[in-house]
């Protein structure tokens, strides 16, 4: 029981740092940006401006700025909205959970 529990914050530790760890650079090229598409994906996911700006990496502030068209990410954090704008709603829940530990 012990192993398990050890292998278990092990796990979530290194997940943890992979989903904090900013993207490359290289892998926003391609990646097409929408105000909809954030407010969208957002309700999809049932989440808050500050939850969503969490999975992403950013404030809340900066969701909402993207939602009204008022600002356009930079590269990295292109591609770090590129990586969450696919996830479903259990994956967004399990990684604000890592996130908030």
């Amino acid at each position: 029981m012990a192993s398990l529990k050890r292998d278990l914050a092990f796990l979530q530790k290194r997940e943890k740092g992979r989903l904090e760890r900013a993207p490359k650079r290289a892998s926003a090229q391609g990646v097409r940006f929408s105000p909809k598409w954030v407010a969208a994906d957002r309700k999809r996911l049932g989440l808050s401006a500050r939850d969503y700006g969490l999975l992403v990496g950013v404030s809340m502030l900066t969701i909402y700025n993207w939602e009204k068209g008022k600002s356009k990410p930079r590269a990295p954090q292109l591609s770090a909205w590129a990586r969450v704008r696919g996830i479903g709603k259990r994956e967004a829940m399990k990684r604000l959970e890592l996130l908030e530990q």
